[in-house]
């Protein structure tokens, strides 16, 4: 547990791990909203898992949202 403080304590390894979680969260949301995924939309906002839950719901929607897309260009 300590060695998680400090490491958390680093800017060296905050910073590139705030980007990390941004991004992959930002993505989520992003194609959830796109998609009227309201439930999965709320779910993304509120659970914290270090951008393994987005990831997963990325690739789970993959085709569909390449689908969606489709239709409104």
């Amino acid at each position: 547990m300590e060695f998680i403080q400090q490491a958390l304590s680093n800017p060296w390894i905050m910073y590139p791990l705030l980007v990390w979680l941004f991004f992959w969260k930002g993505l989520a949301l992003w194609r959830s909203a796109r998609m009227n995924h309201t439930g999965w939309f709320i779910a993304l906002l509120i659970i914290n898992t270090l951008g393994i839950f987005e990831i997963i719901y990325i690739i789970t929607t993959r085709k569909r949202y390449r689908f969606i897309e489709s239709f409104m260009r």
